[in-house]
C-alpha cells in the first residue's frame, strides 16, 4: 500500500482527530479536517474550511440526534455546526475508525457518538476502539450489534478517523498500530 493514496478525513481536534492527523503526516497520507468559522482545531494541516452553506446542506434534527444517542444536545449554533462537520467527515470515508467508549446502549459515548451512528445510517464499514475495554470492535450491519475485531487496518484510500477529546495512552497506541499494521 502506498500511503501517499490514501485520505485521512477528520475534524483536527485535540485527542483522536489530532493523533489520527499526527499519524496521517508521519505515514504521508494526505489529511483534510473539516472545520468552521469559529472552531479552533488542534491540527492545521490540510484545513477545509466549511462555508455557512455547506454546513446547512448537513443539517440535522437535534432531536433526532438526541433519540439516537439516547441523550440530549443543546440547540446552539457551536453545536449544530460540530454535528454537520462531523456528517462531512464520515460522508467522505469509505470507512470509519473511532476511538471513543461504547456504552451499554450501544452508542458511543459523547459527541463522538453521531459520526458512530451516521456511520450505521450510511452503511459504513465501522470501526471502534473501546478505550475502556482495550479493545476494537465492529459494526455487523446485518445483525445490528457490535462484534470484536482483531486489529482492522485501512483498506480504503479515503477513510475518516474521529474520537475523543480526551484520548488515553492505549486509544493513542491503538490508533498509532493501526497505521503500522496497514502502512508498514
Amino acid at each position: 500500500m502506498d500511503p501517499k493514496e490514501y485520505t485521512l478525513f477528520s475534524g483536527g481536534a485535540g485527542g483522536a482527530e489530532a493523533c489520527f492527523g499526527e499519524c496521517a503526516e508521519k505515514y504521508g497520507v494526505e489529511e483534510v479536517n473539516f472545520t468552521f468559522e469559529g472552531h479552533k482545531p488542534a491540527r492545521l494541516r490540510g484545513l477545509r474550511h466549511l462555508t455557512p452553506e455547506e454546513l446547512t446542506k448537513k443539517d440535522v434534527s437535534l432531536v433526532y440526534v438526541s433519540k439516537l444517542l439516547h441523550r440530549s444536545f443543546t440547540n446552539a449554533p457551536f453545536m449544530r455546526s460540530v454535528l454537520q462537520t462531523i456528517m462531512h467527515q464520515v460522508n467522505s470515508g469509505l470507512e470509519v475508525f473511532v476511538v471513543g467508549t461504547l456504552q451499554e446502549d450501544g452508542t458511543v459515548k459523547g459527541g463522538t457518538g453521531w459520526g458512530a451512528e451516521f456511520s450505521k445510517i450510511c452503511n459504513k464499514p465501522l470501526f471502534v476502539f473501546d478505550q475502556e475495554k482495550n479493545q476494537w470492535f465492529r459494526w455487523d450491519h446485518e445483525k445490528s450489534a457490535w462484534g470484536p475485531q482483531e486489529a482492522p487496518v485501512i483498506s480504503q484510500k479515503h477513510f475518516s478517523g474521529t474520537g475523543t477529546r480526551f484520548l488515553s495512552d492505549n486509544g493513542r497506541k491503538a490508533i498509532e498500530d493501526l497505521f503500522v499494521r496497514s502502512f508498514e
